[in-house]
């Protein structure tokens, strides 16, 4: 699984961190992909209310 944070999209608002602390966490003002065999990766990028999260 590959997963990727679009940074132009990104407006850095925690929910993919607050949902899935293992997978990610937020670094100068944006989300970055700490683990991305979370088991909790999908449901966060769900949650992006700007889909700045792929997950193929």
């Amino acid at each position: 699984m590959a997963v990727k944070i679009d940074k132009t999209k990104c407006i850095g608002c925690g929910s993919c961190a607050a949902l899935c602390p293992d997978g990610f966490e937020i670094e100068n003002g944006k989300a970055k992909v700490k683990n991305q065999k979370a088991k909790c990766v999908k449901e966060a990028a769900d949650s992006c209310p700007v889909q700045a999260i792929s997950v193929k």
